[in-house]
């Protein structure tokens, strides 16, 4: 049977009540298919309801072959390397058999899987990750290598429909290779989640999730942006048209009015002359007649604004953030880190020699494992050097991977006055209108925020806070970030003044930041 997932009328709602996703019906079969969408507009869900981990609340979802699903998790502390691929139980009783074991449960333990360790070892090769002993604690490998031997255990399974979620998170330019390779071989059905723009260029189709639907496009990533974008230039003009079309139906309806009222004003001059009855006759004639027309004009003019409604209801609100940061600026010349012969608590036992001088943008890159996140924490002063010493000269402000800075029990503006407490509100509230908080957005509660406007909110504080920082330094600042949010971080380090250090493996984030240089990190000693 060939592999397909298959939804028809499927919705979700929510404990709160709130739906999802609502009445989707599509028919994914062999091939790579690609998932986008807001923070919080229900991609993991989705991919959850196609992995049978969520059940519709309506409608039906279905798959149809063997299926894997690489989430979102981190194993338990206490797990080992072969733990979290899943073939410890197989490869312990694989050796309690060699050793002489004819226990029923070994046997049934291996089942079909005698060729298990040839297999293990060759995808263990193939992801690089050859190296990696399978007694070790599943806690002493990096992020993106625990993404990959997660991947290896799905794919000993022989899936016949896999299904990724974020697959490239933690992981350096050599792991998405080798991801990526393992994604244009695949013969099934596969489906990631994935703001990757370099992966999605991979796929056959994407599915965009948007206000609860999902919209499918044929072709990678950036086609979809084409026809998206062609598809919004008809969108803005159609809602050019119905918007003069409106105007012109509202003057012909004051324009009949008028009329309607110098025909009134003549009835009644000419009714004086003539007997009561036959005037009446007349008046009721003319006030029928003038009814009917009003209604017709009243009529086009509603459906002209029920047109414009539909055309504005297809233009997105995607929006921009254009905000001025002159206080983050830096003399071209002045040194605003220096370190001398660094080696950070963990990672590279190699010395960095670093000196960050002006507005210069640095991206430090490496493979997982070298120690990237111990060195930008040991140039700040945040963990001891094993040797060297390292010096800020300037107000930094620090990002660290994965770690929320917001107090989610305040508001926006709390937290943005938190972090430049002399600032005056209405300033502090002009500024987050340009981190599109408008209006009384700026009181909600950060708990209560979307994804991707809690990022916004961060990016606010961290940009907007006093004294204003002139270094930057961003640990991995595009993982779980949507397609939206990346852009909303990139327009914000465009107006950005100040000197920045930015860890990623994104190339295409990294690209787009025109970095002045690079500084690479050696292996794990």
């Amino acid at each position: 049977m060939s592999s397909s997932l298959l939804s028809s009328h499927a919705s979700f709602v929510l404990p709160d009540g709130r739906t999802l996703l609502r009445d989707l019906t599509f028919s994914l079969g062999p091939g790579r298919h690609g998932i986008v969408g807001d923070n919080g507009s229900g991609k993991t869900a989705l991919l959850r309801l196609l992995a049978g981990d969520l059940s519709p609340t309506t409608g039906t979802v279905e798959a149809r072959g063997r299926l894997a699903h690489l989430r979102q998790t981190r194993a338990p502390a206490s797990a080992s390397v072969a733990d979290l691929i899943g073939v410890g139980p197989v490869l312990a009783a694989l050796r309690r058999i060699e050793d002489g074991s004819v226990d029923p449960a070994d046997y049934d333990a291996v089942g079909d899987d005698w060729d298990l360790p040839e297999r293990l070892h060759a995808w263990l090769d193939r992801t690089g990750l050859g190296h990696v002993g399978l007694d070790r604690p599943a806690s002493s490998v990096s992020g993106g290598e625990a993404t990959l031997l997660g991947l290896v255990g799905l794919l000993l399974q022989r899936p016949d429909v896999l299904l990724l979620d974020e697959p490239t998170n933690d992981l350096d330019a050599d792991g998405r290779a080798r991801l990526t390779e393992i994604v244009d071989e695949f013969s099934g059905t596969l489906v990631l989640v994935s703001h990757d723009r370099a992966l999605l260029e991979h796929v056959d189709h994407i599915g965009e999730v948007r206000d609860g639907t999902v919209r499918w496009y044929g072709g990678t990533y950036s086609e979809h942006l084409a026809m998206v974008e062609a598809e919004q230039d008809a969108a803005q003009r159609a809602v050019a048209t119905a918007r003069a079309d409106v105007r012109r139906q509202r003057r012909d309806l004051v324009e009949q009015q008028v009329k309607q009222a110098r025909r009134d004003r003549q009835g009644r001059d000419h009714a004086g002359s003539l007997p009561k009855i036959v005037a009446g006759a007349y008046q009721r004639k003319a006030e029928v007649s003038a009814g009917r027309l009003r209604g017709m004009h009243e009529q086009r003019l509603e459906q002209s604004r029920d047109v414009l409604s539909a055309a504005q209801d297809r233009v997105r609100d995607d929006r921009r953030i254009r905000v001025d940061l002159p206080d983050t600026a830096v003399p071209p010349r002045r040194d605003v880190l220096r370190a001398e012969g660094i080696v950070a608590a963990h990672g590279s036992a190699a010395p960095v020699d670093l000196v960050v001088r002006g507005p210069e943008r640095i991206a430090v890159v490496g493979r997982n494992g070298a120690g990237k996140t111990s060195l930008l924490r040991t140039l700040l002063g945040m963990e001891p050097a094993r040797a060297g010493r390292s010096e800020v000269l300037v107000p930094c402000r620090y990002l660290p991977q994965g770690v929320d800075l917001l107090d989610p029990d305040r508001s926006v503006l709390e937290n943005v006055r938190a972090a430049a407490p002399d600032a005056p509100v209405q300033q502090v509230r002009a500024q987050l209108a340009r981190f599109l908080f408008r209006g009384g957005a700026v009181d909600q509660l950060v708990g209560t925020l979307s994804g991707g406007e809690r990022w916004r909110a961060t990016l606010a504080s961290l940009l907007l806070a006093t004294p204003a920082p002139q270094l930057l330094v961003l640990d991995e600042p595009t993982n779980n970030l949507d397609l939206a949010s990346v852009e909303h971080l990139t327009e914000a380090l465009e107006a950005y003044r100040g000197a920045l250090v930015v860890v990623s493996h994104d190339a295409a984030f990294l690209a787009d930041l025109r970095l002045d240089r690079t500084l690479e990190i050696g292996p794990r000693a």
